[in-house]
């Protein structure tokens, strides 16, 4: 029996498989000074952690925890990936 028919259409994309579905939004985006360990456990083993990572950088999201990561550890991840395309060593 083919379960996809049962269940009838299901949203494949990354968001729907992510460990955060049904999670209270605002434990990913804490007040500024708040703790973002829980936000980011939740992450931790997240299958789509890379996606969610991914799409965060693309479209610039300044807020919340993305991929396990603030924004400022994106902003990181975006400035290395930048380098690393253009071949120069990225600042620590």
């Amino acid at each position: 029996m083919d379960i996809q028919a049962l269940l009838g259409e299901v949203d494949r994309t990354w968001q729907a498989r992510a460990n955060c579905m049904g999670v209270d939004p605002e434990l990913f985006f804490p007040e500024r000074g708040s703790s973002t360990r829980e936000a980011k456990e939740v992450c931790r083993g997240c299958v789509v952690r890379e996606e969610c990572l991914d799409y965060a950088i693309a479209n610039g999201e300044k807020f919340g925890i993305w991929g396990g990561m603030s924004e400022r550890e994106r902003r990181r991840v975006r400035r290395a990936r930048l380098a690393g395309r253009q071949g120069v060593p990225a600042a620590s």
